[in-house]
């Protein structure tokens, strides 16, 4: 039995949760550009959550940018796919399947167009959501005419333009614009290709107001990890337990955020789904939250990796199951990253619960996040997201942070590269990783004097765009770390450290 809207019915709902079959009769209020994973487990999952609780009412159409594969998918069940949510929330196990009813249509751009631009006559339809990837939200010469034009950008601003048309420019009429693409003010980026493009495309004066005051562009920003797909192994089990087949079903972590930044009371109206969760918020500003998930998600897994590899892990979960390795992580979060996050917009309790919600994430024994791939760039991430906390520290406590001290450390015994032609690796515990750093070179350099290593990188600007020898205690700091896993092992260096808190 596959899933679809006639075996719906058949369906035991005591191992699943079921929609109603009220939710498959609701307006479309939602066009929502690209079918990913992340759409389906996170934005898709907030509406469909609210359209089980009678609070948003309204379902998606779902535009695909390629003709290849995933309509047809989609089709074929109903557009009905199941959501399997398996991980740790506030330290206890989650497992939870639910069927999402959230998409009425996919419907294919290069196929579809014409009844794409149809969608924008529906007095419902309110609400764009896109993720196009960080490339999608670019400057495009696209036309308008075009059926359909290349890029995101000028696929909305066609159907924005056709909206206008439809109903004479009424204020009434603008939509509230979600991207949720992962790059910086996104929707003011959005905003200004989108009114580049009407300027190009001579839409006229009224249409570019129309544009800039009618819709509400909101900047986001999304976080869950949803890997997409269960391993196969796994799904039939699942697929077994529930009693049906699914080619849809995909897999999200428990934890959830998508804040949206608005002040405008119409846009909480619209985007009512807002009260069916804890992890959406609607917000003067989402640079809190950016600046907790950079510094203590991002941050904590950035200084973490390089000491990770070199005690012997390779994935972060296999790294959590080590007493020493999560002490040394809570304790890194608490006291030295959530003490220099603390401001006058995040409160300590803030900072607090999203470290412990961190430790759920790291520990979640459903993902497999290997370390190496967090290798990636590691200099240029180390200095976008620790950087700025060390500084914030000694302005705080005037004195070297021990354990951001042991994570430097950890990182230049890791980038002991060596080269073979254009390629860079670094050798640890008999294995060779790659290295892709804009500083591979330099680091190849400084290693070829083992015993000034540590003074030129803390002292290379270039790397940390400051001079972190002029950090009192901070050398000292990093050498007796380098000295003592070179002596020790990493391993046993955490397991002393933890356990006396003294080096």
């Amino acid at each position: 039995m596959i899933l679809n809207k006639e075996n719906l019915k058949n369906i035991n709902g005591n191992k699943v949760t079921k929609p109603a079959v009220e939710i498959l009769a609701l307006p479309e209020k939602v066009i929502q550009f690209g079918t990913g994973v992340l759409l389906r487990g996170l934005p898709d999952y907030f509406i469909d959550k609210a359209n089980q609780r009678g609070i948003f009412n309204g379902r998606i159409l779902v535009v695909k940018s390629t003709s290849k594969g995933g309509a047809d998918e989609f089709s074929k069940q109903d557009n009905l796919y199941t959501l399997c949510v398996k991980g740790i929330e506030n330290g206890l196990t989650i497992e939870e399947n639910s069927i999402n009813a959230s998409i009425s249509r996919v419907l294919s751009a290069s196929h579809d167009w014409a009844e794409i631009l149809k969608a924008a006559h529906q007095p419902e339809m309110q609400v764009v959501i896109s993720n196009t990837t960080e490339v999608g939200i670019v400057k495009s010469e696209d036309k308008i005419t075009d059926h359909p034009p290349q890029s995101y950008p000028g696929k909305l601003l066609a159907f924005l333009y056709e909206r206008y048309q439809a109903f004479k420019g009424s204020v009434e009429s603008g939509m509230v614009i979600v991207p949720t693409e992962l790059i910086s003010d996104n929707a003011d980026k959005l905003k200004e290709i989108l009114l580049d493009l009407a300027i190009q495309n001579k839409l006229g004066r009224d249409f570019e107001n129309w544009l800039t005051t009618a819709n509400h562009f909101c900047k986001t920003l999304v976080d869950r990890i949803v890997p997409g797909k269960l391993p196969a192994e796994e799904q039939k089990v699942i697929e077994n337990e529930l009693g049906y087949e699914d080619e849809l079903m995909i897999m999200a972590e428990p934890f959830r955020l998508w804040a949206i930044e608005s002040s405008s009371e119409r846009v909480k109206e619209i985007l009512s789904f807002e009260k069916a969760d804890k992890g959406i918020f609607i917000v003067p500003s989402i640079d809190k939250f950016k600046e907790l998930k950079l510094r203590l998600l991002n941050g904590t897994h950035t200084i973490s990796c390089g000491l990770a590899i070199l005690a012997g892990f390779n994935t972060v979960k296999e790294a959590m199951a080590n007493k020493d390795f999560s002490a040394h992580v809570l304790q890194l979060m608490r006291d030295e990253i959530t003490p220099a996050v603390v401001n006058e917009s995040i409160s300590h309790n803030e900072a607090t619960a999203f470290a412990d919600s961190v430790i759920d994430r790291f520990s979640n024994p459903f993902l497999e996040h290997q370390w190496q791939a967090i290798t990636l760039n590691y200099t240029s991430k180390l200095q976008m997201r620790n950087m700025p906390l060390i500084e914030r520290y000694y302005a705080l406590k005037n004195e070297a942070p021990q354990l951001t001290a042991l994570g430097i450390a950890a990182y230049i015994l890791f980038m002991n590269v060596n080269k073979d032609g254009n390629t860079y690796t670094a050798s640890v515990n008999g294995k060779l990783y790659p290295v892709q750093d804009e500083f591979a070179e330099v680091l190849c350099q400084y290693w070829k004097k083992p015993e000034t290593v540590v003074d030129n990188i803390l002292g290379d600007a270039r790397l940390w765009d400051k001079n972190l020898n002029h950090y009192p205690g901070f050398n000292a700091a990093v050498k007796s770390y380098v000295e003592l896993i070179q002596r020790k092992g990493a391993k046993e260096t955490l397991s002393n450290l933890h356990s006396e808190r003294t080096i």
